[in-house]
């Protein structure tokens, strides 16, 4: 998994999310490309990453509306071109994160 500089256009939801921080996504995906967390948008932070196959994927919060603390769980929704990679995504996410608490003991 990694950031992409490919074209995300689309990528929609398919029910696939992740359950985690702002401050874990940070430390597992990086900057995000879009970060506007004053609960006004639909979005306030989005990433645009891709799998170790190569397929594009996002990871966003849905409609919060209102400001996120960083360290606040909340669903958020990953978005691909297909279910399939949406759960690649989602697996790829949870084995970063439990490489990351592995090391972080």
């Amino acid at each position: 998994m990694r950031k992409t500089d490919k074209s995300i256009s689309g990528t929609s939801f398919h029910n696939t999310t992740v359950g985690t921080t702002v401050h874990t996504l940070r430390k597992l995906l990086g900057i995000p490309v879009c970060e506007d967390n004053t609960g006004e948008d639909k979005v306030n932070f989005e990433w645009e990453m891709e799998t170790d196959n190569g397929d594009v994927f996002t990871v966003y919060d849905w409609k919060e509306y209102k400001v996120l603390d960083e360290h606040e769980i909340i669903e958020f929704h990953i978005g691909g071109m297909s279910k399939a990679i949406t759960e690649q995504a989602k697996n790829e996410i949870y084995e970063t994160l439990e490489s990351y608490s592995r090391k972080a003991k």
